[in-house]
This record gives C-alpha cells, sequence and structure tokens, in this order.
C-alpha cells in the first residue's frame, strides 16, 4: 500500500496545500534522547521545488525540531487527510534552519505573509524520499477554523517579548542542545 514517489508531483502539491494541519518529527542522535512530533497548522508550509519545501517555525514552548536538525539534520513531515479520500504523505529530508540575518532569509521569508506575528526560523528542506500510504485507519474529521491563539499571543508580547522568550525558554532543547542562534 506504500508508495514511493521520485518527487513531489503537481498532484501532491496540490493535496499538500490543502491540508490544514501537518506534524514534524525529529529526534536527537543519542538513543537515549527524546523524539519530538510536533502538531503544526496556519499559513507555515510552501512547496518550493520538486524536493524542497521550507516551513515557517513561529516561537512555541519548546525548540526540540530546530535543535534536532541543527544537530543531524534530519526531520520527518507528515501530512494525513481527515477529509474526503484517505491519504498519508510523508516527506523524509535532511534540512537546516534559517535565522534573521542568514543570507537566504529574506528570499524564503517572502514565501509568507510578512504580518505574522512570532516568527523564531525557517526550516528549509531537502526530501530525499516522498512516500505515500492508504491512510484508512485516519478519522474523518472537519476543520472548523484555525486558532488564532499562537498569533495573539506573539502580538500581545511584541517583538522584544518574542526574542526574550525565546531566549529564555527556546535556547535548548529537554534534552540540552543547543537551539540555532538562541543558545551560548
Amino acid at each position: 500500500m506504500a508508495k514511493v514517489h521520485s518527487k513531489i508531483n503537481k498532484e501532491l502539491k496540490s493535496w499538500i496545500e490543502q491540508q490544514p494541519m501537518y506534524f514534524l518529527a525529529s529526534a536527537p542522535l543519542e538513543a537515549d534522547g527524546h523524539i519530538n512530533l510536533s502538531p503544526r497548522g496556519l499559513d507555515s508550509f510552501r512547496v518550493t521545488g520538486d524536493n524542497e519545501v521550507i516551513i515557517l517555525d513561529l516561537t512555541g514552548s519548546g525548540n526540540e525540531t530546530a535543535a534536532h536538525l541543527q544537530q543531524n539534520g534530519r526531520l520527518t513531515v507528515m501530512f494525513c487527510a481527515f477529509e474526503n479520500e484517505p491519504r498519508i504523505l510523508r516527506l523524509f529530508s535532511q534540512g537546516n534552519v534559517i535565522r534573521e540575518g542568514d543570507e537566504t532569509w529574506p528570499r524564503y521569508r517572502a514565501l509568507f505573509d510578512e504580518s505574522i506575528p512570532g516568527v523564531r526560523q525557517i526550516f528549509q528542506l531537502d526530501v530525499t524520499r516522498v512516500q505515500t500510504s492508504c491512510g484508512f485507519g485516519v478519522p474523518l474529521m472537519q476543520l472548523q477554523s484555525q486558532r488564532a491563539l499562537l498569533t495573539s499571543w506573539a502580538e500581545k508580547r511584541g517583538e522584544d517579548g518574542i526574542k526574550e522568550y525565546q531566549v529564555k525558554k527556546n535556547a535548548r532543547s529537554i534534552d540540552g542542545l543547543p537551539a540555532p542562534g538562541l543558545s551560548d
């Protein structure tokens, strides 16, 4: 039932763009490290090429994905169809973290609404494997709306408050790995 694709073709790109939610999975190299699985939504995902995707990362309670990407470059993105025909799509990738001030920041940041508050960094991913599977076990659900809580929280904190929060709460992973641009 699983099928490997050589690239993110037009049909898969179109399907990705219709999904309101996706998941990021990462892990440190250490066997006793914590595996991270992070749900994502909002307007934070772009397919920029047959084998490249960009993720706008907003400030949150932790920064595991960035710490893991910095350590080993591995990230898996998973989309599930919660409406219509069943499908699961996994994008296995190697990537890096782009922070404001990096050379490629302006090009990738311009792909997203500039008014989104609380942007922490961007993940640039080179997709090494595109895999679909049936999704028969994924429940049917209907989207009511995207939550505005994260962006409202960031707006209330303001730019300086967000930077302070990032240094205080996002500088290290729960396993102690440094996060790009935030740790000593």
